[in-house]
């Protein structure tokens, strides 16, 4: 396959035209015309849909744009080091990052980042579903105890754990008594199974509020509204201050922050740079790591 073909093709499609993609690089429009048509040639399969006004990837041109975009900006950037004497990270760097872990703490992490590496054009996105990252072309993924996914690499950088806290004011549960308590979604079970130092039990909870993030769910708890089921991280300083007490810890999995990334290309110098500078910032990983970076 013809190199410079396939860099012109990614042009193309990358500016969503011809004439775009040579007002931005100041290529002749013909001979971008012209390489891709070769390729189209070579391979025996349109890439594009040619419009009277607009250009279309064809479902194979979007297979081969998408398979193949990232390996140049690869290549391109390992010339960039060569040709530099070194590997100093720059470009862009998209990554996606869990609601919580963003609101507590994600904007320290990239302000740090950014002065730093100031070369890198860092954007995060806050969301907890699940995605295609190299069809949203994001560079890392940071998510919660990540389904397995044989597509991707990746490592826990950070652990966690649920424990159910309330104000020292507010009456436990007692027997077939439920205490109040401020559930995060609809689904939260009202029966939390909990370890305590004198063993395993039972606590029946009432929903009193029902809040979709854990941030509100702390804040409501604080105010003594309710028991909540929340990471001691979020709540380290509370339970410090006596603000709030522990009531045992959710006996379940253990939560695990982990690194995302795509394992078949290589590692860029932006990825990599990022990843020694979490571990820098929790070179443990612990709960009380994280609790000291969120502050008060």
């Amino acid at each position: 396959m013809d190199l410079l073909a396939l860099a012109d093709f990614n042009l193309v499609a990358r500016h969503s035209g011809f004439g775009k993609a040579a007002r931005a690089t100041g290529r002749p429009k013909a001979t971008l015309s012209r390489r891709v048509a070769e390729l189209e040639s070579s391979l025996d399969v349109r890439l594009f849909e040619r419009g009277a006004r607009n250009l279309k990837l064809t479902e194979e041109g979007r297979a081969l744009y998408e398979r193949t975009g990232r390996l140049l900006a690869e290549l391109d950037e390992a010339a960039s080091a060569i040709a530099s004497g070194g590997h100093t990270p720059k470009g862009k760097l998209r990554i996606s990052a869990p609601v919580l872990f963003s609101h507590s703490a994600m904007g320290k992490i990239a302000a740090g980042f950014a002065l730093k590496y100031p070369e890198v054009r860092l954007e995060v996105t806050t969301e907890d579903r699940p995605m295609d990252m190299i069809e949203e072309g994001y560079d890392l993924v940071i998510r919660v105890n990540p389904d397995p996914d044989e597509s991707l690499v990746g490592r826990a950088f950070l652990r966690d754990r649920l424990v159910v806290v309330a104000s020292p004011d507010l009456p436990r549960s007692t027997g077939d008594r439920a205490a109040p308590g401020v559930a995060r979604g609809a689904g939260e079970w009202q029966t939390w199974h909990v370890k305590t130092p004198s063993g395993r039990s039972t606590m029946k909870i009432e929903p009193v509020l029902i809040l979709s993030t854990l941030i509100m769910v702390r804040d409501a708890v604080r105010s003594g509204v309710g028991a909540g089921r929340l990471p001691i991280s979020l709540v380290a300083h509370d339970l410090a201050d006596g603000t709030l007490v522990q009531w045992g810890e959710i006996d379940g999995p253990e939560i695990a922050l982990w690194t995302l990334y795509p394992s078949r290309r290589l590692l860029s110098a932006r990825v990599s740079a990022f990843l020694d500078f979490l571990k820098q910032a929790f070179p443990n990983g612990t709960p009380d790591e994280l609790a000291a970076y969120i502050g008060r």
